[in-house]
C-alpha cells in the first residue's frame, strides 16, 4: 500500500531534484479533497519526458524495479519496490501552450494545460495535481468500478461537478 508518508516522500524526491510533477489517479482524488478517502495500491504520477532518466536512477537506488504490465511503455509504466509500494508513471512532453502530449501524436492523448493547474493537499503538503474536471473526464470511456464511482463522485459533489451519465446507471445498482 501507498501511504501519505510515501507519498509526501516520494514528492519531496521529486521536488528536492527539481522534477516537475503533477500527482493523478486516487491520490489526487483525495489531495483534491484534502483528505485520505481510501487506501491506495499505488500513486500515479505525470512528469516530463525529460526527466524519467532521473527519476528512474533516483528511484532504482531506493530499490524500485519496472513491472511489466501489458500497458508498459516508454509513456506509462511502473517501478515497485520490495515492499509492494507501486509509483505509476506517466510521461508527457510539454509544448509551447503548456499541453502535455502523453504518448505518439497520433494516439491523440493531451493532458491540456488547464488539466495540470490542480492544487492538492496531501498531509500539510500543497502539490500540484490533475485538476478535478479533468480527473471527472478522463475516468470516462471505461467501465467504472467501486473506487472510480467514489472517486468521481466525491469530486463531482465536491466541485459542483456533473456526474457523469454511465456514473449514475453505476449509482443505481
Amino acid at each position: 500500500m501507498f501511504e501519505q508518508n510515501d507519498v509526501l516522500g516520494l514528492c519531496d524526491l521529486m521536488s528536492t531534484h527539481g522534477i516537475l510533477f503533477w500527482l493523478d489517479g486516487g491520490w489526487a482524488v483525495d489531495g483534491l479533497l484534502g483528505k485520505q478517502t481510501r487506501s491506495h495500491a499505488d500513486v500515479d504520477i505525470v512528469i516530463q519526458e525529460m526527466d524519467v532518466p532521473l527519476l528512474r536512477q533516483l528511484l532504482e537506488a531506493r530499490g524500485y524495479d519496472d513491472v511489466e504490465r501489458p500497458d508498459s511503455c516508454p509513456w506509462n509504466f511502473v517501478l515497485v519496490d520490495k515492499t509492494g509500494r507501486e509509483v505509476d508513471f506517466h510521461a508527457i512532453i510539454l509544448n509551447n501552450k503548456g499541453d502535455g502530449q502523453y504518448g505518439p501524436m497520433e494516439n491523440g492523448f493531451i493532458f491540456s494545460a488547464e488539466a495540470l493547474t490542480g492544487k492538492a493537499k496531501i498531509g500539510n503538503k500543497s502539490v500540484a495535481c490533475i485538476s478535478p474536471e479533468s480527473l471527472v473526464k478522463y475516468h470516462m470511456g471505461y467501465a467504472p468500478d467501486e473506487n472510480d464511482f467514489k472517486d468521481v463522485s466525491a469530486l463531482c459533489n465536491h466541485f459542483g461537478i456533473e456526474l457523469p451519465e454511465n456514473y449514475r446507471s453505476f449509482r443505481m445498482k
